[in-house]
């Protein structure tokens, strides 16, 4: 993969874009799952609360 790298410097490789949207998709449902628990921490009462 050298070769390639001093071929073209601002090419990636096919194996490098896919890792990079999976991180990006990663990132992405980690966000959501935190957005997920944060509602459904509001929207549930409190274990005491139910009466």
């Amino acid at each position: 993969m050298a070769d390639s790298d001093t071929k073209n410097p601002g090419k990636l490789t096919r194996e490098e874009r896919l890792a990079a949207k999976l991180r990006e998709n990663l990132r992405r449902r980690k966000a959501q799952a935190r957005e997920m628990d944060d509602t459904r921490e509001e929207s549930l009462p409190k274990s005491g609360e139910q009466g």
